[in-house]
């Protein structure tokens, strides 16, 4: 079997929330299981061709790197666009969700254009969305997760969960992240995957998929996994928002 091919992009500008932690998961899950892969870092210089690759990873930084990112992937839009439409999986995480919308309006007023693969824009609040969160995913199940931004991203796509707890796009529609062909898109990190392997073993299967490899992945024992994502649910959810333990909290996911 070919080893599937991840792109991590610009990891030198865009890791503030621990995107390393995502591709370590996706690597270990992989390997785990027999299934070679490579991982390539793509940095701010280096040439990127989206063909090489079944999955893309853009993480999150401040303002002026996500500008800076910005500049550079707006160059490639049009291969941008055969991609995704071709079914290219891309996991793009807060500052890198937000540069596949139209736009990222500044506090100031300032409009950073972004790829324009989206029906989405955002634009600064005047205070932070800070906090624990957690969402119902009707493909991944439960997430969770911590959420830090000062965007608040409107779109005319599916979501990719509903809030259960926490802020999610806006603070106001009760929705969290996009989901369109086989692009997802948050403002989860912590870092994402590790505390929801359900999730990332949902990425790695639309990966396998655009491959052309079989999509059914041998399951893992993800006991300590999900202890994990159960512990983070309960103390920091269920816990924080002062519900008795078992209210709200369905199996772990």
């Amino acid at each position: 079997m070919k080893p599937i091919r991840i792109a991590h992009l610009f990891p030198d500008l865009l890791n503030l929330y621990a995107d390393k932690g995502n591709i370590l998961t996706l690597r270990r899950r992989l390997a785990w299981r027999g299934i070679p892969v490579e991982v390539e870092q793509v940095r701010r210089d280096d040439p990127l061709h989206l063909s090489r690759y079944h999955l893309v990873l853009l993480g999150g930084g401040s303002d002026r790197e996500q500008a800076l990112v910005g500049e550079v992937l707006r160059k490639q839009r049009a291969e941008w666009a055969s991609a995704v439409a071709s079914g290219l999986p891309l996991l793009a995480i807060c500052g890198g969700y937000q540069l596949l919308g139209e736009y990222y309006e500044t506090a100031e007023g300032l409009k950073v254009p972004g790829l324009g693969l989206l029906d989405m824009r955002t634009t600064a609040g005047s205070t932070r969305l800070i906090g624990n969160i957690a969402i119902e995913s009707p493909e991944c199940g439960r997430i969770v997760g911590f959420e830090n931004h000062a965007g608040r991203t409107e779109h005319r796509h599916l979501p990719l969960g509903t809030v259960l707890h926490g802020h999610g796009n806006n603070g106001q529609d009760g929705k969290e992240g996009v989901r369109y062909q086989n692009v997802i898109g948050t403002y989860i990190h912590g870092p994402l995957l590790p505390k929801n392997p359900r999730l990332a073993d949902f990425v790695l299967q639309l990966a396998l998929a655009y491959a052309g490899a079989p999509a059914e992945l041998s399951p893992l024992d993800d006991a300590l996994e999900l202890l994990a994502h159960e512990a983070f649910f309960q103390r920091r959810i269920v816990v924080g928002r002062g519900l008795r333990r078992g209210d709200g909290a369905g199996a772990s996911r």
